[in-house]
């Protein structure tokens, strides 16, 4: 299994401490958050780890990593960016978000996993928006589950009270189930790439969410793999200084 990290977009609530940095090179108690995640992979034997780089992404640079560029980073979203990497996904393989932190043992669930989709979902979500006034819940990848598996996903998209928790941004697909997002990504691109595509104005536009629930649309079974807490995202100087006092301790 491989893992691939979209670390591509600009970071606009963090500046300045990302006028000249992608938000992923930011320090966390001595480490990156980027450095961070890279632990908790091949610390489960992870040992081909791919990087999408777009905002100063001649800054990105750890060894061992294989790398891909998004040239257009300002005027694409997350899912275009993971396909600049579409040549990595041709077996099993983990998603990752460049600004979260994610413990071993969580990557470790998800790897054991069943099914050909697996999200890591936070069922204690409501504790994490605690204090964090400059991101709303409004912006939480909320999930809507029945008997374990994932209906609907996505910012705005299910209700806070019918919220089962948030997607943190970290999810397995298998060979299989990449195959069905790619057929799915350039069927899209070749028939409507200019339609809204779920929650965005259009495939350029889309979030990973936006894929996601266009595979559950046709049919795909995304299982939900719970955790409480144990994970922390970073958007905003607010989320940072947590962070930071946390790893401090």
């Amino acid at each position: 299994m491989k893992a691939i990290i979209v670390a591509a977009g600009p970071s606009s609530r963090l500046r300045p401490l990302t006028n000249e940095k992608p938000k992923c090179l930011l320090d966390i108690g001595g480490k990156t958050i980027l450095q961070r995640a890279l632990d908790a992979l091949t610390q489960n034997a992870i040992e081909k780890i791919v990087v999408v780089r777009g905002y100063q992404g001649h800054l990105i640079n750890y060894p061992g990593v294989t790398y891909y560029e998004n040239p257009n980073f300002r005027q694409n979203n997350i899912l275009r960016s993971l396909f600049y990497a579409e040549d990595e996904m041709d077996d099993d393989f983990i998603f990752s978000y460049s600004d979260i932190l994610y413990s071993k043992s969580i990557v470790e669930k998800l790897i054991k996993s069943q099914g050909d989709i697996a999200l890591i979902v936070d069922v204690n979500w409501r504790q994490h928006y605690e204090g964090r006034s400059l991101h709303p819940i409004s912006e939480a990848e909320l999930v809507r589950v029945e008997k374990g598996k994932v209906k609907r996903i996505g910012k705005e998209v299910v209700k806070v009270d019918e919220a089962h928790g948030e997607f943190i941004g970290l999810a397995k697909f298998t060979k299989s189930a990449a195959q069905a997002m790619r057929a799915a990504f350039h069927q899209v691109a070749k028939e409507c790439p200019e339609a809204p595509f779920h929650h965005a104005s259009c495939l350029e536009k889309a979030y990973m969410t936006d894929m996601l629930q266009e595979l559950i649309n046709r049919g795909a079974r995304v299982q939900s793999v719970g955790i409480k807490g144990d994970w922390m995202e970073i958007d905003t100087p607010q989320d940072l200084e947590r962070a930071q006092l946390l790893f401090s301790a």
